[in-house]
């Protein structure tokens, strides 16, 4: 059996950097920090009291108040996301087969705010069970693909994907392998999160995940740094449109690039810590590499997971020195999350769009937030600290990884004709 080729041919996104593609791109290029004190809720008493909070996000602006009743705010990034996608490819929804599209759609958590405020509400209660009939329904990790599916009315492969912070990056092989498969023309993926409350934060601060750094929050977020103490949440959405080449072709397709590699791997080491020689993360480049039939001396651009943990940042960096060998050096590798945070299940899709941009623009955006030197992370590796680098970049890889142990990657390629 043939595999069909699969572009990408739609972007869309709102996150802690900008609620469109366009200033999330100038915000990656010019080393913006998404940090701030969070607004959302009292921090007086958390050890935490900074995030990458979405700015300037008015419900009301995208969705009527009887609808946005009946949405957690992570499906509402969803559909936010989803529809600038929709937009920027220019598909007529009356010209293609809606029983050929479909939504693969990911959340690390769904509607935990959602959850958080059912709970609440029973529990200073008298003990009558007065819960929404939308909570359930509000909640589910699920139902941001259905509200997608529901709104433009794609009748084919419709699910969600939950790997924690590799969700997305998950959500996205699983759309392209469906259209390779010749089981859709059209999948609209990606993912969103919104976990920045008292819950999202109490339960990573008990990890001990988090960074902790109030006195100096807008440099919080410090990949690679020897300073690094944890990661700095974010929340948002990223959203894909995923088309069989031929499909747009026909159709007259703006692409901006192809996804020609995949890898799914696990670690089978520990529910938070990663393998320390970075086996999970070793293996799961290795076989996005074989998947596009590639040697790693093509490789241009690295978007690493990179979350700022202490163990994490050392086992990505090890990984990538044993896929690569001394093409490792002339690589260009970047954590954007120094950027933008770590948004949980839509991390790896927003991470996939700036390598996407990196593509486009031929721009490496930046590391920021570097101060010392970790003696355990190799100093010649060009990890784009501080600027964003001009560069040939025809291949891009983009790796996600996630609590339990779970990899995924997803290879790039230059949109050349």
């Amino acid at each position: 059996m043939e595999l069909k080729r699969v572009v990408v041919t739609g972007l869309g996104t709102i996150n802690p950097l900008g609620n469109n593609i366009s200033d999330y791109w100038n915000g990656l290029v010019n080393g913006v920090s998404g940090c701030d004190l969070i607004t959302y809720f009292d921090t007086s008493k958390f050890k935490t009291k900074f995030a990458c909070e979405v700015k300037n996000y008015d419900a009301g602006n995208f969705f009527d108040r009887k609808e946005a009743r009946k949405l957690d705010k992570y499906a509402q990034f969803a559909l936010v996301a989803a529809d600038e996608a929709i937009k920027d490819s220019s598909l007529a929804l009356d010209q293609i087969d809606l029983d050929r599209a479909g939504v693969i759609w990911a959340s690390g958590i769904g509607g935990i705010e959602t959850f958080l405020e059912e709970v609440r509400g029973y529990v200073l209660g008298d003990g009558t069970p007065r819960f929404s009939p939308f909570f359930i329904p509000k909640m589910i990790a699920d139902i941001a693909a259905g509200h997608i599916s529901i709104k433009y009315g794609f009748r084919g492969p419709n699910f969600c994907t939950v790997s924690a912070c590799a969700s997305s990056t998950h959500a996205i092989i699983d759309a392209t392998t469906y259209i390779r498969l010749g089981r859709a023309d059209i999948i609209i993926t990606g993912g969103s999160e919104a976990a920045i409350n008292e819950a999202g934060m109490g339960g990573f601060n008990a990890m001990q995940a988090l960074s902790t750094r109030n006195d100096d929050f807008k440099t919080a977020s410090r990949p690679f740094c020897l300073t690094r103490d944890g990661f700095v949440m974010g929340e948002g959405a990223g959203s894909l449109i995923l088309e069989e080449y031929e499909h747009a072709i026909k159709r007259g397709a703006k692409i901006y690039a192809e996804v020609v590699g995949s890898g799914l791997t696990a670690d089978a080491h520990h529910l938070t810590a990663p393998h320390p020689e970075g086996i999970g993360a070793r293996n799961v480049m290795l076989m996005a590499l074989k998947e596009a039939g590639l040697e790693p001396s093509v490789i241009d651009y690295i978007n690493v997971h990179g979350t700022a943990t202490p163990l994490g940042d050392i086992a990505e960096t090890k990984a990538i020195k044993e896929v690569f060998g001394e093409h490792a050096y002339n690589l260009n590798i970047s954590s954007t999350k120094s950027m933008t945070g770590h948004l949980l299940g839509a991390a790896g899709v927003i991470e996939g769009i700036a390598s996407i941009l990196a593509i486009n623009n031929q721009t490496i955006p930046p590391t920021i937030n570097h101060h010392e030197v970790d003696p355990n992370i190799d100093p010649k590796l060009n990890l784009t600290f501080h600027k964003a680098q001009q560069r040939s970049v025809n291949y891009a890889l983009s790796n996600t990884f996630g609590f339990g142990g779970h990899n995924a990657s997803i290879l790039l390629k230059k949109y050349q004709g």
